[in-house]
C-alpha cells in the first residue's frame, strides 16, 4: 500500500524558463563573453555529468551554502574554460547564481499543481528528494508548491546525493515509511529510478520525450500518469 510519494525537483516538478545554456550565454554576453548557446549547453552537460556529487558529508549546516556556491562556481568555471580569459567572471557568476535562485527563472510543468493536489486528496504524503542546493526551498515557495510537501530533502543537507541509497533511506526515516510503501518519481534513469530501487523503493521514470531507456520501471509521460499507479498500489 502506497503511503508516500517522493519527487525529484528540476526536470520533474519544474524546469528553467529557458534552456540552461541559453541563460548562461545570455548573461555571459552582458559581461563581454560571447559564446553560442548550443556550445554552452554542450559544455554544461559534459561538465555537470563529470562533476562530483553536490554533497558534503560532515559539513556544518552554517557552512553548507558557501560550499554549494563554491561547487557551482567550479562547475561554471569549467564550462567556460575553452573560451579563453573571462575578465569579469566573478561578477558574471554572482549574477548567474542569483538568476537561478529566483522563482521567476523557473516554471512548473503544466500538470504539477493538479497532480500534487490529487495525490493529497487521496491521503498520500508528498516529499521531495533532490540533488539541487539550498536555493530550492525558496524556489518551490515562490512557485507556490512548497506547502504541498511534508519535507524537502536536498543532497547537500543529507550528505549524500542520488543515486546513493542513503539519501532515500533518510527520506523514508523522516516519514516513517517502509520502502514498499513508497514511490519515487524522477526524470533520470540512474539517479532517480535506479537510485530508488537501490533503496528498495519503486522508482517511476518520468519520460516526457519518450527517449529514456530503463528496464523494470513504470514509465509515465507526465506527472498525471502517477494517479493510476498510486491507485493500483493502494
Amino acid at each position: 500500500m502506497i503511503k508516500t510519494v517522493f519527487f525529484d525537483a528540476a526536470g520533474t516538478l519544474m524546469r528553467p524558463v529557458r534552456p540552461v545554456g541559453e541563460s548562461y550565454a545570455l548573461v555571459a554576453a552582458s559581461y563581454g563573453m560571447n559564446v553560442a548557446p548550443e556550445e554552452v549547453s554542450a559544455r554544461f552537460r559534459a561538465c555537470f555529468g563529470n562533476a562530483p556529487p553536490l554533497a558534503f558529508p560532515g559539513a556544518q549546516n552554517n557552512g553548507i551554502q558557501e560550499l554549494e556556491r563554491d561547487w557551482w562556481k567550479t562547475l561554471v568555471t569549467r564550462v567556460f574554460e575553452p573560451y579563453g580569459r573571462f575578465e569579469r567572471f566573478d561578477e558574471y557568476f554572482t549574477d548567474l547564481f542569483a538568476y537561478f535562485s529566483r522563482a521567476d527563472s523557473w516554471r512548473l510543468f503544466p500538470e504539477t499543481e493538479e497532480t500534487l493536489a490529487s495525490l493529497k486528496r487521496r491521503g498520500l504524503k508528498l516529499a521531495v528528494i533532490s540533488n539541487f542546493d539550498s536555493r530550492l526551498f525558496a524556489i518551490l515557495e515562490g512557485l507556490g508548491v512548497a506547502p504541498e510537501f511534508e519535507s524537502i530533502l536536498i543532497s547537500s543537507h543529507a550528505g549524500y546525493a542520488k543515486p546513493a541509497p542513503e539519501i532515500f533511506r533518510q527520506a523514508l526515516e523522516r516519514h516513517q515509511t517502509g520502502p514498499d510503501e513508497a514511490l519515487h518519481v524522477g526524470d533520470s534513469v540512474e539517479k532517480d529510478a535506479e537510485g530508488a530501487r537501490g533503496a528498495g523503493i519503486q522508482g517511476v521514470l518520468l519520460d516526457r520525450q519518450a527517449k529514456l531507456v530503463g528496464a523494470g520501471f513504470p514509465k509515465i509521460k507526465n506527472l498525471s500518469g502517477l494517479l493510476p499507479l498510486v491507485e493500483n498500489g493502494r
